[in-house]
């Protein structure tokens, strides 16, 4: 299995510095990122760890649910997720993800609604990017259209 590669160059502090993130593998860009901004509500044209994250897990989610709606004979899919990474205060001191909440919305023809909401559990927990973020809170809500 391949390994997938990203890098970051940072110039300055922690509050003051600015870094880029580039997409090596695939080659299809590069983010600024700033530690203010990361912080804020706006991330004004800037990219962050969290943002990157959620990116990864709404894909991996995507595409395992996609594959174990077909394995239980569904066909036709059609998924509509998002990814919400949460930046919070960590008790023993500095910053951690305090949650991920995903949110699928879709179909699959052949599939009954109750299937639909068990495999997307199902499919949370056997995502390898869930399995890696074990440590952190993941919530599921399941809209079957």
């Amino acid at each position: 299995m391949p390994t997938r590669r990203a890098h970051t160059t940072w110039t300055g502090g922690l509050e003051d510095g600015t870094g880029t993130v580039t997409l090596v593998s695939s080659g299809i860009g590069s983010y600024e990122l700033s530690f203010p901004k990361r912080a804020a509500e706006d991330a004004d044209g800037t990219t962050s760890p969290e943002e990157l994250i959620a990116a990864a897990h709404a894909g991996c989610f995507a595409m395992q649910f996609s594959a174990m709606l077909g394995a239980a004979g569904g066909h036709d899919q059609s998924l509509d997720v998002t990814a919400d990474v949460s930046l919070g205060p960590d008790p023993a001191g500095g910053f951690r993800i305090s949650g991920i909440a995903l949110t699928v919305s879709g179909s699959a023809q052949g599939v009954s609604a109750e299937d639909f909401a068990r495999i997307a559990v199902d499919a949370k927990a056997s995502c390898p990017v869930s399995k890696a973020l074990t440590g952190t809170t993941i919530s599921l809500d399941v809209f079957n259209r």
